[in-house]
């Protein structure tokens, strides 16, 4: 009698998505959260201000995470 691996695929298949969804949801709210916080920063120049804004929107996860490790410290945040 042969063993099935179809159920094994399956749960293998389901685990896959889920970590996946979690890691695209993750991403997603640091990329809303790093909006805001270009959004509440006063920068020396306007245009800076509207480059990373643009920067982070249209390279979504990469741009907010560079603007994490750059941008953060070009900026005053607001109270």
């Amino acid at each position: 009698m042969e063993h099935d691996p179809t159920p094994w695929i399956f749960g293998g298949g389901i685990a896959l998505v889920l970590i996946v969804g979690l890691l695209g949801l993750l991403s997603t709210i640091f990329w809303i959260v790093e909006i805001v916080d270009v959004i509440r920063r006063d920068f020396e120049n306007d245009n800076l201000k509207i480059v990373w804004l643009l920067v982070i929107i249209f390279t979504h996860f990469l741009g907010a995470l560079i603007y994490y490790f750059v941008g953060k410290n070009q900026g005053r945040l607001r109270v």
